[in-house]
């Protein structure tokens, strides 16, 4: 189901802050069930205080456990699998408009992404936390301020909060990711994976050999150019097979294959399972998932510890 943001009464434009308690609730007034795989169109920034969340990200199954924050991306299917009603702590929904050009690249909030759950140190954690205490404060001085100022002290804060926690995921990623082939390949990638799945076409295209266009997504990723497309293309299937009630056929012509049986070919080779075995498991409530995604590739998560002078995985 796609999910656009609606913002609660009173709210400030394009932003809600609530506590993690009020999530099911608040879903529920919109007729949706958090258990229900969902596509929002607009960003989720967590934290859990006390209790362990899990949720399916993209198909994978992520805990979240205290201490920890999980940021989910517009486009990115997910389900909310066990914990929600215990756990404890604070949910951030933001459209992406909120952010200024200068923030959303600073903080590469623009995919390529993979990014799981980030657990910071106690030393990184103290000032992030504070960012969210006074992001808290400033959402909540309705009338204390104009509401232009107010609007623009909170744009300021969620800014902070999140050049904070991307600092700590960038650098756990290395600065290969920003690499121009990469970049460029992701961005071609993205707007033409329906109509071409050869790494050559990208190549030709963008002016790269296909060699140079693999040296970039392997320093980037771990996987060839082959790989990083390939993936692509799975992660979009299993979106659409798992937040769609489309026909298998139809997601598959959606893909550019030219057949259903080309396209439950492809989805086997690379996912172990038929289309119609993957919805049939990965639509349900339970947190398990037994697809197995190679790591580095578009969408992936993973739950990472990030200890002081560095992370790791």
């Amino acid at each position: 189901m796609e999910v656009p943001f609606r913002p609660a009464a009173g709210a400030l434009p394009g932003l809600e802050v609530l506590p993690l308690a009020r999530l099911a609730r608040r879903a529920a007034g919109h007729g949706l069930d958090v258990r229900t795989p969902v596509r929002a169109a607009f960003h989720h920034l967590l934290m859990v205080e006390k209790g362990i969340l899990r949720l399916t990200v993209d198909g994978e199954p992520l805990p979240v456990p205290p201490s920890a924050w999980l940021w989910i991306r517009p486009e990115q299917v997910y389900r909310f699998d066990e914990g929600l009603e215990h756990a404890q702590g604070t949910l951030i929904l933001f459209q992406l408009g909120l952010l200024d050009p200068a923030t959303i690249a600073a903080a590469s909030v623009d995919p390529p992404f993979a990014w799981g759950a980030l657990l910071p140190s106690a030393e990184e954690a103290e000032p992030i936390e504070r960012t969210l205490e006074l992001l808290m404060e400033a959402y909540e001085e309705t009338g204390a301020l104009r509401l232009d100022a107010q609007i623009e002290l909170v744009r300021h804060l969620l800014a902070a909060l999140v050049l904070r926690l991307s600092h700590l995921y960038v650098r756990e990623q290395g600065a290969s990711r920003t690499a121009e082939a990469f970049r460029a390949f992701h961005a071609a990638v993205e707007r033409d994976f329906t109509e071409s799945r050869t790494v050559a076409d990208y190549a030709r295209a963008l002016g790269y050999s296909s060699r140079t266009l693999t040296r970039a997504c392997l320093a980037a990723t771990g996987g060839t150019a082959k790989r990083y497309l390939d993936d692509r293309i799975v992660l979009e299937a299993r979106r659409l097979l798992v937040h769609t009630e489309l026909p298998t056929s139809v997601v598959g012509d959606r893909l550019g294959f030219p057949t259903p049986t080309a396209f439950s070919k492809f989805f086997k080779h690379h996912t172990g399972e038929t289309p119609t075995d993957y919805r049939s498991h990965a639509s349900g409530r339970s947190s398990e998932s037994s697809v197995v995604r190679p790591e580095g590739g578009p969408g992936g998560v993973r739950c990472v510890r990030s200890q002081g002078g560095g992370a790791s995985a």
